[in-house]
């Protein structure tokens, strides 16, 4: 089994615990969103694109834990990936975790296959998580943010409430079955709209906000493109 071992910042009100984990399974949750007419229209924008329409919505793609990376760059072949700012699940120790990843993906590939394109590329998470018991009182304040760098200047390229996906315990569930993911399971949850459209960027950064309690987690990427000789 193809695992990636990395070093995370756990925050919990007792404070914060820097401690090296394994995660063994990678889950890509897509179609998460509450608005079902919403997503319906976005399923038809792609299809004429030639995206597949997925066998479900919400619908979980597999994919090598191994492509897990806390690193400030990754690899990618050629110019046509790009990343998607997502709110993370981690089952750690007995405890549901949040943070803030995003699925990079080759979008050449996901023309003609979604579940390739989610295997092709590193998918980034930023090192602190928060406890989520501790803001499941307050989830449906949080947003999801992302910024690319575009003509030279820093871009917003996503923002929106978390409530724009579905909840995470009812993610849980429609994946496992029940109301808790395997012990080292990471999970990314959805994502938003770009602002301007899907496209590529060499600079991305994405953030998960907790205006409540005052903090957010944010991870900036470059990823190096490598040459595509055939």
């Amino acid at each position: 089994m193809s695992s990636a071992v990395v070093a995370l910042v756990f925050n919990d009100k007792s404070g914060a615990v820097r401690r090296t984990v394994q995660i063994n399974r990678l889950v890509i949750a897509g179609w998460t969103g509450r608005d079902k007419a919403a997503v319906e229209r976005h399923i038809a924008e792609l299809e004429a694109l030639g995206v597949k329409r997925p066998a479900t919505t919400p619908i979980f793609y597999r994919a090598s834990a191994a492509r897990v990376t806390t690193d400030d760059t990754i690899e990618a072949l050629g110019n046509a990936s790009s990343g998607e700012a997502e709110f993370v699940l981690l089952q750690d120790e007995g405890r549901l975790w949040v943070g803030a990843g995003s699925d990079h993906t080759d979008r050449e590939v996901e023309k003609y296959g979604i579940c390739v394109s989610k295997q092709m590329c590193d998918k980034p998470i930023a090192a602190d998580f928060w406890a989520y018991d501790e803001i499941a009182s307050h989830w449906d304040e949080l947003v999801l943010r992302a910024y690319i760098a575009e003509g030279g200047e820093r871009r917003l390229y996503q923002q929106g409430p978390v409530t724009a996906m579905l909840d995470p315990l009812a993610l849980v569930e429609l994946f496992a079955g029940k109301r808790a993911l395997a012990e080292g399971t990471l999970m990314f949850c959805g994502t938003l709209a770009a602002h301007g459209g899907v496209r590529a960027a060499d600079i991305f950064e994405f953030e998960l906000e907790d205006p409540v309690l005052g903090r957010s987690i944010s991870h900036r990427y470059r990823t190096k493109a490598l040459p595509v000789l055939g």
